[in-house]
């Protein structure tokens, strides 16, 4: 811990006459305490009174240094007293004069005031080097004036030989963490003794600090009210994914263009912010391509049936089988299918909440999935039967949907076709039990 003792002492000057005058009951600093017996004064507390202040307090006298007659208003030794304070702490004072303290600005302002004084700091680094600095003139002002310092006069001193200066732009500190303009990123350590480190806001260019701002990969984000600077190969995307930055051998790329498809969304998945497709769709976010049909759509035309994977947009939990009809045209989804009675269709409600049968033959496809299905878009209905006789028969219906299971998955179905050969039928799912 670097050790500082600040005191201070009248400036010697020369007088042309003589004055006489009755001493105060008190002396009123350190160098009246030394005149008043200077072969027997040691170092340590006395009472003075300044001119005008109230009462008399005490204070260190140091009367080692030079001729004596310092008062300390000042001293730091190894940080058992917290100086981080209010300003009312440090108007009052604080510590223990025998140790660690700070006299208070109102009784340094009341002493300084009286005479001219001098200003000296004692000063002790880590390495034991010691070396003092002194100021001709020292004053601090009153509480009105917010203890302004007033004047320090003309520096002496020679204290550049036990000091390590820090570069430009670094400044002394315990705790390290330096990112550089090639690697932002860092973690802070701190240790006992101080080094010299870039301040907030500098990054390191070769063996300099530099504003943040200087790094030829950085970028000044309004959006977020923060720089960011981008390392080699790194890749930036703003919050409302409307920018994309790259740092390619350290030159600053951005795409003011970059948008999220209609089929992504703008997300951070695994602390990557960036475009990403919605569930059943692949790409880059930018151009996302269905990997799984939402229906059987897409085969309209085709000359057989097959038997398809499908994922209706929202529906989380993967891709399921379903059956593609060509009938009519194609792209008919055969959402149930009863052709002899091996599969019993007497069930429960959470039997038909979910699939059961073969998608290839007696099946159900599930309310669930038929709620995910109809919620997409308009779809048609078709029912085909044939009867006991042999008999095929059909029946339309321009609109068809299930509701979710909120809503008792409640059917809705209207707009019969009139060239259907069943005539208008009322459709009925089975009784839930």
């Amino acid at each position: 811990m670097t050790q500082v003792v600040v005191t201070i002492d009248i400036v010697n000057t020369k007088a042309s006459s003589f004055f006489f005058y009755q001493r105060a009951e008190y002396p009123r600093d350190c160098h009246e305490v030394l005149s008043q017996c200077p072969s027997s004064i040691n170092d340590g507390v006395y009472v003075i009174k300044p001119d005008g202040y109230p009462e008399p307090f005490e204070v260190y006298c140091n009367n080692s240094l030079g001729d004596g007659g310092w008062t300390v208003i000042q001293r730091r030794e190894d940080s058992s007293i917290n100086f981080n304070r209010s300003w009312d702490e440090y108007e009052n004072g604080f510590g223990f004069l025998s140790h660690e303290f700070w006299l208070g600005n109102e009784k340094i302002s009341y002493i300084t005031n009286q005479r001219k004084y001098q200003l000296r700091m004692d000063i002790t680094t880590e390495s034991g080097c010691s070396f003092f600095v002194t100021y001709a003139t020292f004053r601090i002002s009153d509480s009105f004036s917010h203890y302004k310092l007033v004047s320090t006069g003309e520096y002496t001193g020679a204290a550049d030989p036990c000091i390590e200066w820090c570069p430009t732009n670094k400044v002394l500190n315990r705790c390290k963490c330096e990112g550089s303009c090639a690697d932002p990123t860092c973690t802070e350590s701190c240790s006992s003794t101080p080094t010299c480190v870039c301040p907030d806001g500098f990054l390191m260019d070769g063996e300099h600090c530099i504003p943040r701002e200087n790094c030829t990969c950085y970028i000044e984000e309004a959006e977020n009210g923060q720089g960011v600077v981008l390392t080699e190969g790194e890749v930036y995307v703003n919050p409302s994914c409307t920018k994309r930055c790259s740092c390619n051998s350290g030159l600053l790329s951005c795409d003011d263009t970059y948008r999220c498809s209609p089929n992504g969304n703008c997300e951070e998945r695994q602390s990557i912010l960036q475009c990403y497709c919605n569930t059943g769709y692949t790409g880059d976010g930018v151009e996302c391509t269905q990997s799984t049909s939402v229906d059987c759509g897409r085969l309209r035309g085709a000359t057989s049936d097959s038997i398809q994977n499908i994922q209706p947009a929202g529906w989380t939990d993967g891709p399921f089988q379903v059956t593609c009809d060509v009938t009519d045209g194609g792209g008919w989804l055969v959402f149930q299918r009863r052709v002899d009675s091996s599969v019993d269709f007497f069930l429960y409600w959470d039997d038909y909440k979910d699939t059961f049968g073969d998608v290839d033959g007696n099946f159900w496809l599930g309310n669930d999935k038929l709620a995910a299905l109809t919620s997409q878009t308009q779809y048609e209905l078709r029912i085909d039967f044939v009867s006991k006789s042999g008999e095929h028969y059909y029946a339309k219906y321009s609109s068809f949907s299930v509701g979710n299971e909120a809503t008792n998955y409640l059917l809705s179905v209207s707009g019969y076709d009139s060239s259907s050969t069943a005539g208008e039928l009322l459709f009925f799912f089975p009784n839930y039990i």
